[in-house]
């Protein structure tokens, strides 16, 4: 019976391969099918027959709460940048300086816009599957990367010599296309970017769940210690002889020129592939160059990313609209004629300040040149100003409020923003406030959506953040279109809301340059509401990272009878206004922190509120008392300085590890 299940096993791997990675079925969905679900009973029936690697193992089962953290073996390094054919010609250059060798062969191959992840076989099995984390150490998604049915469980040809493969978790795009087809017709929100959903997919704590995603995976490099692979033409082959899904657009290059040809080649052809690419990879082709050349700290040598010039579109500006947020920031905002960039659809740019208006020399119904900051946010880079036409007036930024009140607006010195002074009165800035102090990162109140707000505040039952608190069902009910279980659905979160600690509260006040950090550091040096409010301008600047801006934002709202009167009456409903957590355990107590890079799998201020909330500080600048904290494309002087001065430099996974966070 064991040879049996066997046979069956590897009947099922090799159709799998035929069908998601040769795109050659032999066999139909209902005879695979067939077949799968008759190993699923053997294999209940034989327990003691057990397979990791079995194709039933697809299906995806387990559920966890984290993902544990493990070393590469050889390290995931990022890749050095270049935007010109000059950089590229200065990189060969280096090459051939470094290795006395002239003529270099390449491979070059497209840098696909996904999720980078490294498995490692052993004896042609799949042992693990990590992500690329911080490129030192990597979690552990090996469940999740077996859902994918691009990924080999069991390698098509036999293979003596354990290796590890690095490749790139991607969704295409009709697939992504289709995925938002069916959220917008279940009444959910549509995916962001195919990148952004595949990241989040392969990191899904339900193993089931990311089986329902159109996840690909496309391999682009072998690394082993096996001798019989001379090139990385070589190694792409074989990784595609072995069962790997490769792309078909790698190809080598004999020379500099060749490289050109390929970058020109797909600069003119990068929009009708079927999936998102971020620019162009060269190799150094030769295995045994690339051992040679080795690495800097950060980049191989032996290889650079070319990006491609940004997209720039010529389209009509229709209008200027002006947004204003909550703390009565004034942004002009360009209408534009819709434009298609990078494949997505354009009709609105920010156009940030006056400042930016007039040095672009704006008229009304101008032709403008709209690229996509790094290929992501629209903004305006020049006007035609050939098709101007003869009696087109200039754009003169706004004096009054757009808002009902037409209130003056003012430019504080030495700040880029115009700002409306009614902030009492401006209805975009009350509804701005609001929102900022029920969302996810403040007081969290779920359920409260913009409309049930604006409803609220036109029936003068929302004037101040402690109405929410004086809120009941009839209140709630005699809404339009809120019904008796949604009332009380939100009802029970704003009780649950009360709850939030105190850097929370403070931070959802919304003072102006308070962030999420700047309120954890507040309420760990002061403790309480009371201490803060008596605080005068010397003992707020004297807090480690809280400037002179802060310190007069803070003095003039409590300077405000009006905030105070509120502060007392949200402490009297029961919301917090001292530190909590003062007595609990702070593993990071007494020591200072420095964050420098990206990380994959926290932000920046998400880290820095980790360790404010453990008690430790955050520091801007490198100095003997600090703990450095590495991540992707850290600020090199920073670690030059931490190498001089000898200090500790931790990825984010170590720093996790060492205090046990």
């Amino acid at each position: 019976m064991l040879k049996y299940i066997n046979d069956l096993r590897d009947k099922l791997h090799r159709h799998n391969y035929l069908y998601y990675v040769k795109d050659n079925p032999e066999i139909s969905d209902f005879e695979f099918d067939q077949l799968l679900n008759e190993l699923v009973l053997l294999e209940k029936e034989y327990p003691q027959f057990f397979d990791l690697n079995s194709p039933t193992r697809r299906v995806g089962s387990s559920l966890s709460n984290s993902f544990e953290t493990y070393n590469h073996k050889y390290r995931m390094y990022s890749l050095e940048n270049s935007y010109s054919k000059q950089d590229i010609l200065k990189w060969n250059e280096r090459l051939e300086k470094n290795l006395s060798q002239k003529n270099l062969s390449f491979s070059c191959e497209l840098k696909l816009d996904g999720v980078s992840v490294s498995l490692s076989y052993e004896k042609g099995f799949l042992k693990r599957g990590l992500t690329r984390g911080d490129g030192i150490q990597g979690d552990d998604v090996t469940e999740n990367i077996k859902t994918i049915n691009s990924i080999p469980l069991k390698l098509n040809s036999h293979v003596d010599y354990d290796f590890e493969i690095r490749g790139e978790v991607i969704i295409e795009k009709k697939d992504f296309e289709k995925m938002n087809q069916i959220r917008e017709r279940n009444g959910d929100a549509k995916y962001m970017n195919p990148r952004n959903t595949a990241s989040g997919s392969i990191k899904l704590i339900n193993s089931l769940e990311v089986k329902k995603r159109p996840l690909k995976c496309y391999f682009f490099q072998i690394i082993s210690e096996d001798k019989s692979i001379l090139n990385q033409t070589e190694a792409l082959d074989l990784a595609e002889e072995l069962g790997f899904k490769t792309l078909k657009t790698n190809k080598f290059c004999k020379n500099i020129k060749d490289v050109f040809d390929y970058i020109d080649f797909w600069d003119k052809r990068k929009n009708d592939l079927n999936f998102e690419i971020d620019g162009i990879v060269i190799k150094v082709n030769n295995l045994d160059f690339q051992k040679e050349l080795g690495y800097t700290s950060k980049f191989p040598r032996w290889s650079i990313a070319y990006k491609f010039a940004t997209e720039r579109v010529e389209t009509k500006l229709l209008n200027i609209e002006y947004q204003i947020g909550r703390t009565g920031v004034v942004t002009p905002v360009a209408i534009l004629e819709p434009v298609i960039i990078n494949g997505t659809k354009v009709k609105r740019a920010s156009l940030h300040n006056k400042d930016q208006i007039d040095k672009l020399n704006l008229h009304e119904n101008d032709f403008v040149f709209v690229e996509k900051g790094g290929e992501i946010i629209p903004k305006i880079v020049g006007v035609s100003k050939e098709k101007r036409a003869l009696n087109a007036k200039p754009i003169l930024f706004k004096e009054k409020c757009p808002c009902s009140f037409q209130s003056n607006l003012i430019k504080v010195a030495g700040e880029a923003q115009h700002y409306c002074i009614n902030h009492k009165n401006c209805p975009p800035q009350i509804l701005g406030r609001f929102k900022h102090f029920i969302s996810r990162k403040a007081m969290n109140i779920d359920g409260f959506g913009i409309e049930t707000i604006e409803r609220l505040i036109k029936v003068n039952e929302l004037k101040t953040f402690s109405d929410i608190y004086t809120l009941n069902d009839q209140k709630l009910v005699s809404l339009d279109r809120m019904a008796e279980k949604s009332a009380s659905n939100l009802l029970i979160a704003i009780e649950n809301s009360i709850s939030q600690p105190f850097h929370k509260v403070l931070f959802s006040l919304g003072i102006r340059h308070v962030g999420e950090t700047v309120a954890l550091n507040l309420v760990n040096h002061f403790e309480t509401i009371e201490n803060l409010m008596n605080a005068n301008f010397e003992e707020i600047i004297s807090i480690n990272e809280i400037g002179e801006k802060i310190a007069d934002s803070l003095l003039e709202y409590f300077s405000d009878d009006t905030n105070r009167l509120e502060i007392q009456r949200l402490k009297d409903l029961g919301l917090s206004f001292q530190n909590n957590n003062k007595n609990k355990n702070t593993p990071l107590s007494n020591l200072k922190f420095v964050v420098t890079g990206t990380f994959e799998t926290i932000s920046r201020e998400d880290l820095k509120q980790k360790i404010l909330l453990n008690g430790g500080a955050i520091s801007s600048s490198v100095t003997k008392n600090v703990i450095l904290i590495v991540g992707e494309n850290a600020g090199p002087s920073k670690i030059l300085k931490a190498d001089d001065l000898g200090i500790e430099k931790l990825t984010y996974s170590s720093f996790i590890t060492k205090f046990k966070l």
